[in-house]
């Protein structure tokens, strides 16, 4: 944008002539730019001269249309207020016409309601109670205005009925109700299906829904009631338990007979206070039960004999069985009675816990029903408050007060008399004793038993339990016979019988070492097969199921204790009866044995073998024993102490060694016959891995004396096990 020009002075007050000459420059620049712009506004004028004349052709034609809608507005305005003037009129017509329909319609319900109350009173007095229940509730589905009405209160009383309609109808309600209940009670005393049936669905029909249900609920409590036959005798052990069983599937057969029926007449979930009442009665008869087979069994003085005394596993220093650890008043327990009550607390709880969850399952089936065709989900029809029943504080109650102490006992018990009674097993492959079968068979048996309990409480607590017992008794025990028989190995005494003392030790160590061995496969395979059990499913609600096998794979805990204790006995005994063998091992292999060998020192060499000889005469003296009186898996440990503890000296030895071209041959083959060998004494192939180091000791020795052992080193693609520096080592070896 061009700035403004500069203030123009006043001619008046120019006083020399330059001034008036630049003044009149001035005015003369400004009159040529006026100029100019008159000429080109002039050049532009005529678009608008055109368009003028256009807007001014077009004057005539706005007037016609003026003209126009001038007469259109005056017919309009004419004709809508004729229209305002009928619509007002049509308006009132239809207010009048609204009146007399719903004073019609109002008429109509009072006639409806008092043919209704007419034909109940007489359905009433005929003893029709179909008949009244049908008019009682065409009269209670009248809008509650009408009945209430000040015409109804007018029109409806006659002068057999003077009663408000209101009145008359709740008087009859509740005398249909008295007859309902009376008649009812009647049939359900004398088991008429059919007229139970009758007057059960009546009730909801003129809206004694509660008062219906409360009745059935009465009727289907006796259905259930326990009664034990005269000649049932409460010392049987499967008395009770067909007392609880017999109880819960009573309930369970009326709840999946009489929930179809209930929720046909009374509407979804309306089962639910049934089931409660049942629940009451359940509660009820448990109760009495629990009470009964507490007093019949003697729980009280068992759970006080069982907390009085808690065994002890007896020990033996070696193989041999040892007297039984029992007194004269601790024998009074038998374990086998013990098993009973536990047997029978586990019938007890486990069909409880099935009853329980039949009946969440089936009141979830109708929530989830009612969920899909989406109506709104009625209070009725939430889950049963099972868990806070007297039925379920009970079984909890017994599960932790006398189930768990008592399978604690009695696995405690089973535990010290398999190692009191325990026996070389000569079934097995290699040797054993009875103990792990013995104990790992009994523990099947708790575990399956302890999942028919249903309960999670006893799972979780018995599990732990149960892990404390086997740590302890069982494992702690094994541990104890394995210190025992190094202190018999250590005494002075023992010098005297020699080799067949040593002898007769490694047996017995060997022996509890593949005991520890057999339980940690016994009890692999166990928690893998009763994790997999139907039970659990049968049992547990799918919630709980996780829990359960989360708890059983606890156990696995053991596995590694047990591979544990194992390993450190295998490496007490290695550091004991073999290391101190070890240490002229390599040396007395390769007494007398040189690698810088001719043609006619590697043909002698090749002839006699020798190194392979001694190695597998050596190893051979050591290794023999233990290879008929271990396990797969503790030879396998021992094995590769044995490996472990040459290798190392091995290589430090062929350090001091000299090679020539045919003695780094001789070498190569003296390692390749020895991995061979030992490969064939074992089905684990773990020795190869081990003897890496030497294999590439042989392999830098048998370079061809041109190439450079470090670019072969680091250009080879072989992952070294030795250093770079080792390897210059090895390599300066050759002669």
């Amino acid at each position: 944008m061009a700035s403004p020009a500069p203030p123009r002075p006043d001619p008046r007050t120019l006083t020399s002539l330059p001034q008036i000459l630049s003044s009149l420059s001035d005015f003369q620049s400004q009159e040529a730019d006026l100029s100019t712009s008159l000429t080109q506004l002039l050049a532009a004028s005529e678009p608008i001269t055109a368009s003028l004349s256009r807007l001014q052709s077009l004057v005539p034609r706005l007037d016609e249309l003026l003209s126009d809608a001038s007469t259109l507005s005056q017919n309009v305005s004419s004709t809508a207020k004729t229209a305002e003037r009928i619509g007002g009129r049509v308006q009132s017509l239809d207010e009048e016409m609204r009146r007399i329909r719903e004073a019609s319609d109002r008429v109509g319900q009072v006639i409806e309601l008092k043919s209704s109350l007419l034909a109940l009173q007489s359905s009433i007095e005929n003893n029709d109670w179909e008949s009244a229940t049908r008019h009682c509730a065409r009269a209670m589905s009248l809008p509650p205005e009408v009945i209430s009405g000040s015409f109804a209160q007018i029109a409806v009383p006659t002068s057999e009925s003077h009663l408000p309609p209101a009145q008359t109808l709740q008087e009859a309600r509740q005398y249909l109700l008295q007859v309902f209940q009376t008649n009812f009670e009647q049939a359900s005393r004398s088991r008429d299906s059919t007229a139970t049936s009758r007057f059960f669905k009546l009730f909801p029909t003129i809206g004694w829904e509660k008062e219906g249900l409360e009745a059935y609920a009465t009727f289907v409590v006796d259905l259930v009631r326990v009664r034990a036959p005269t000649s049932a005798k409460t010392s049987s052990q499967g008395y009770f338990i067909a007392s609880l069983t017999s109880l819960f599937e009573n309930i369970a057969r009326v709840v999946e007979n009489h929930q179809p029926v209930v929720e046909k007449y009374y509407g979804p979930g309306k089962m639910k206070s049934v089931a409660e009442r049942l629940l009451d009665e359940c509660d009820s008869v448990v109760m009495d039960v629990i009470d009964r087979w507490k007093e019949e069994r003697s729980i009280a003085r068992k759970i006080a004999d069982v907390t009085n005394y808690s065994p002890t596993a007896s020990i033996a220093t070696t193989g041999r069985r040892q007297q039984p650890s029992l007194n004269q008043e601790d024998e009074s327990i038998d374990p086998r009675e013990i098993d009973q009550v536990v047997h029978e607390l586990s019938k007890m709880a486990g069909p409880w816990n099935v009853f329980k969850k039949f009946l969440l399952d089936s009141f979830e089936e109708d929530k989830v029903d009612g969920e899909l065709e989406n109506l709104p989900e009625p209070s009725s029809t939430s889950s049963l408050p099972l868990d806070t029943t007297a039925s379920q504080k009970t079984f909890d109650e017994i599960m932790t007060t006398y189930y768990i102490p008592f399978e604690g006992w009695y696995v405690r018990a089973i535990i010290d008399k398999a190692h009191r009674l325990s026996q070389p097993d000569t079934t097995q492959a290699v040797t054993t004793t009875t103990t792990p079968d013995d104990v790992f068979y009994i523990l099947k048996i708790v575990l399956t038993r302890l999942i028919s309990t249903g309960s999670l409480i006893a799972v979780d607590r018995m599990i732990e339990q149960l892990r404390q017992i086997l740590d302890k008794d069982y494992a702690g025990a094994l541990k104890k016979k394995m210190d025992d028989v190094y202190r018999s190995a250590g005494t002075p005494g023992q010098t005297v019988r020699g080799e067949k003392a040593d002898r007769e030790n490694r047996l017995s160590f060997a022996v509890i070492l593949n005991d520890l061995d057999l339980s940690s496969s016994h009890l692999e395979r166990l928690i893998r097969e009763i994790s997999n059990i139907e039970a659990i499913a049968r049992y547990f609600l799918i919630s709980e199921q996780s829990a359960v096998k989360d708890h059983i794979a606890s156990l696995s805990s053991l596995v590694t204790k047990f591979r544990s204790l194992s390993r450190v006995g295998i490496e007490q005994s290695f550091n004991q009866l073999m290391r101190p063998k070890l240490r002229t091992f390599i040396t007395e292999i390769y007494k007398d044995v040189s690698y810088v060998l001719d043609d006619d020192a590697y043909s002698n060499a090749e002839y006699h073998d020798v190194v392979r000889k001694r190695f597998i005469k050596s190893w051979d003296a050591l290794m023999d024993d233990y290879k008929d009186s271990f396990t797969d898996a503790n030879f396998r440990l021992l094995f590769g102490l044995m490996l472990d503890a040459i290798l190392r000296p091995w290589e430090r030895y062929m350090m001091s060694f000299k090679f020539t071209e045919l003695g780094a041959i001789r070498f190569d083959r003296d390692l390749r016959s020895i991995n061979t060998y030992l490969a064939s004494q074992t089905a684990f192939g773990d020795g190869r891995e081990k003897f890496v180091r030497l294999q590439q000791m042989s392999t830098l020795l048998n370079l061809d004396s041109e190439e450079d052992v470090d670019e072969f080193y680091n250009g080879s693609g072989i992952t070294w096990k030795l250093g770079a520096q080792e390897a210059r080592a090895i390599a300066a070896l050759k002669v």
